[in-house]
This record gives structure tokens, C-alpha cells and sequence, in this order.
């Protein structure tokens, strides 16, 4: 059995403490490239708000994935490329979290105006999103292009990208905001989105890049990893959508917008299945409107229904199930304690 943790504090700083030897490296690319002092700043000051602002799980996961995989502490360079690789994990919800604000209209994000929210930004961040994807893969070809494993993680990379842009695709097919139609959503179109969206890069990605530093090779090790990670990621999500509702704006820093954004989440696609005619025509009536007395009533509905209680013994099933997929896992082939690190890290989280 696993219990709450969080990560170490002295991980978290060592984790934070490279930031700006990669902002470095993203700067010196730049000047190969001629870009004016103006374009140098603005990158740096982009990275700076958008990059290291969050929890960091992703990449914390990267270094103490491969601790427990190579049953040792690092050496200085393994430490310090594994960090290398956590940092291009978080560049990359840097990308997402750019694109996705701009594409729901939101307003905060950790805390603080989204970054295309800022006075001089607006549509630049469009562009910035692209250049935060773009410096992943030149922190790979400086920092691994020697490696054997070099090809291994820029396909990982290319594929989970497009993975997660399938999973934002169908969130946007699923409910557009200006056409709302509930009888689009279901719990198998939310379990998709859920699993592309999110599950691939923030659960399967760091453990992934994990195994190919520790030269782990097996097909059979990676399909186990999926096998834990990938409901570890629709816990997780199912988590995010239950604290966009529910959840105070001052401690999970930014203002759930999902009703009004018209989002298949969780809560409202376990709504539907339970809703009777009366509460079915409200939340067609309510769902997806801005208005804060439209999403009043909606989430009247979700007391009606007892969704918080619905989700609470949800969160306790699903515990319970990753835990044993956990004790299944095979040793020989890849460690049981990272994933109850991963674990640890997201169980009964607040923000």
C-alpha cells in the first residue's frame, strides 16, 4: 500500500537549481542564430513564467525513476542529464499549457495571468509555444546525440506529442464551446481523451525516458510500465476535473473554467449516466454557458446527484486498483517503487 507523500525538498531544489543552466542552453542556441537582443529576452522571460511555475512532477519523476531503476544514487551526470530530461518534459506542458489556455479563454494558470494574458503578449504566445517545443529537441541534440539511446527519446518524444494533440483534438471535437451537445459526451469518449491527453506525456513519458537511461530494453518492461501508468493517468485527470469544480482557485491556482468551457469532464459525463429528465434538461440547458448563474445551476445538479460522494469512492477504488497493478508488476524487469513514488505524489493531492 502506498501513502500521501510529496517530493523532497532537497529534489525539488536540486530539480529547480538546473532550470537556468537550460535556459542558458536555450539562449546560446539562439545566438547561432542571430536573433536580437530583444527576441533573447523576450525567450528568457517566457521560459521564466511559463516553464518552472508548477509542481514539477513530470519532471521530478525522471530522476527518481531512474534511481529506483538502477537501485543506486546517481553519479553527478546521471543526475544531471536525467534533470536534463525532466526539464523537457516540463518544456513540453509548457507548449501544451500555452496552447490550451489560448484555445479555452482561460484566465489564470498557476497562480497568475496565462502568459498570452500579459499586456504585450496576447497572440505572441502562440509563437512562444512553438518555441518551447522546439527547445526540447535542441537540450536533446546538445545533451544525448552521443548517446545510444539518442533515437530512442526523440521518437518517445514525437510520439507522445502527438499522442497528447489527438487528445486535445477530441476534447475540442467532443465540445466546442459555441456548440454545446451534451449527447456527444460518455464515459468512453472522456476514458479517450483522458488516456491522449494527458496519461501518455504526464505518466508515461518520464518513466519511459527513465528506462532508456537505464538501458532497459525489454518490450515486455515497457507494456508492464503502461499497464500501471496509464490508469494512473485517468485517476489523475479525473482528479484535475473534480478540483476544477471543486477545488479553492488560491490553492490549486488558477480558476476552474470546465463548465463553462463546455469540457466532457468526469464530473458532468457521471451526471448524465445518473440525471433524471428534469436535472438532464438543465444541463442542457446550463452546460457550457459563461454565466455564473448557469454554472450554479449545473453544479445544483452535481449536488443533487452527490457527484463529490460519487467521486471520493471513486478516488478510493481506483487507489485500490493501482496498487495492486503495482504488486503485479514484475521485478525481474523493472521496479515496483517508482511507480509507488508516482503514486505517492498524486494521492489525495489539493492542488
Amino acid at each position: 500500500m502506498v501513502s500521501p507523500a510529496t517530493p523532497a525538498v532537497n529534489e525539488r531544489e536540486s530539480f529547480l537549481a538546473v532550470f537556468d543552466a537550460i535556459t542558458a542552453d536555450v539562449v546560446a542556441e539562439l545566438k547561432t542564430y542571430n536573433v536580437p537582443q530583444d527576441g533573447i529576452d523576450h525567450v528568457k522571460n517566457m521560459l521564466n513564467y511559463t516553464v518552472p511555475g508548477g509542481k514539477l512532477n513530470r519532471g521530478l519523476t525522471v530522476p527518481s525513476a531512474l534511481r529506483s531503476l538502477l537501485k543506486r544514487d546517481l553519479t553527478k551526470e546521471e543526475l544531471f542529464k536525467s534533470q536534463v530530461l525532466g526539464w523537457c518534459i516540463e518544456l513540453l506542458q509548457a507548449f501544451f499549457l500555452i496552447s490550451d489556455d489560448i484555445m479555452d479563454g482561460s484566465i489564470t494558470r498557476r497562480g497568475q495571468p496565462c502568459w498570452y494574458k500579459q499586456p504585450t503578449i496576447g497572440m505572441i504566445a502562440i509563437n512562444d509555444a512553438f518555441i518551447c517545443e522546439g527547445a526540447i529537441y535542441r537540450l536533446l541534440k546538445k545533451h544525448f546525440r552521443s548517446t545510444a539511446y539518442y533515437p530512442e527519446l526523440l521518437e518517445l518524444f514525437h510520439e507522445v506529442t502527438y499522442q497528447t494533440e489527438l487528445g486535445q483534438m477530441m476534447d475540442l471535437l467532443t465540445a466546442p464551446e459555441d456548440n454545446v451537445d451534451l449527447s456527444k459526451f460518455s464515459i468512453e469518449k472522456h476514458a479517450y481523451i483522458v488516456e491522449y491527453k494527458t496519461a501518455y506525456y504526464s505518466f508515461y513519458l518520464p518513466i519511459a525516458l527513465a528506462m532508456h537511461m537505464a538501458n532497459v530494453t525489454s518490450d515486455a518492461a515497457f507494456q508492464q510500465a503502461k499497464a500501471v501508468l496509464l490508469p494512473l493517468g485517468e485517476y489523475f485527470q479525473v482528479q484535475d476535473d473534480y478540483l476544477d469544480c471543486y477545488g479553492s482557485p488560491e490553492v490549486i491556482g488558477k480558476i476552474g473554467t470546465d463548465i463553462e468551457d463546455n469540457k466532457c469532464g468526469w464530473l458532468i459525463v457521471q451526471a448524465l449516466s445518473r440525471a433524471n429528465a428534469e436535472q438532464r434538461k438543465l444541463l442542457d440547458d446550463n452546460y457550457g454557458q459563461k454565466s455564473p448563474e448557469n454554472v450554479k445551476v449545473v453544479k445544483s445538479i452535481y449536488e443533487e446527484l452527490q457527484i463529490a460522494d460519487i467521486y471520493h469512492a471513486y478516488e478510493e477504488a481506483s487507489y485500490e486498483r493501482i496498487s495492486e497493478l503495482i504488486e503485479q508488476i514484475d521485478e525481474t524487469l523493472i521496479p515496483r517503487e517508482m511507480f509507488v513514488v508516482f503514486m505517492n505524489r498524486i494521492y489525495k493531492r489539493k492542488v
